[in-house]
């Protein structure tokens, strides 16, 4: 029903640059709050950002606020996250994530998952 694919990650250096997209698969991408999380070897699956269904309400956990921004193209059904100022903390899988209600932090509370993307940040 709802398909998400994420692209964009790799490997960077610290202080670097990267831009993860999530594309959207499926019907009504705009009636979606959509959320990044991320999870390191050993740690619990952790929140990163959210948007709101109409892109107007972002919310970004402490961790990384100010270095990370997440948007959406509602035109495109693709929403993004741009990371600034990687520190090899920042070291994950990225997920994107969908949810039918507002905007939540709790992995749980998200309904659609995509596969996942490496995100290494090297010293």
């Amino acid at each position: 029903q709802v398909q998400l694919v994420e692209s964009g990650g790799g490997l960077v250096q610290a202080r670097g640059s990267l831009r993860l997209s999530c594309a959207f698969s499926g019907r009504t991408f705009s009636g979606y709050v959509m959320g990044w999380f991320r999870q390191a070897p050993g740690k619990e699956r952790e929140f990163v950002a959210a948007v709101s269904r109409s892109g107007s309400t972002t919310y970004v956990a402490g961790s990384v606020k100010g270095r990370f921004t997440i948007s959406r193209d509602n035109a495109k059904t693709t929403v993004y996250l741009q990371m600034n100022s990687l520190k090899p903390e920042d070291t994950a899988v990225y997920y994107c994530a969908a949810r039918s209600s507002g905007i939540a932090s709790s992995a749980r509370e998200y309904d659609h998952w995509g596969q996942g993307i490496q995100v290494t940040v090297s010293s």
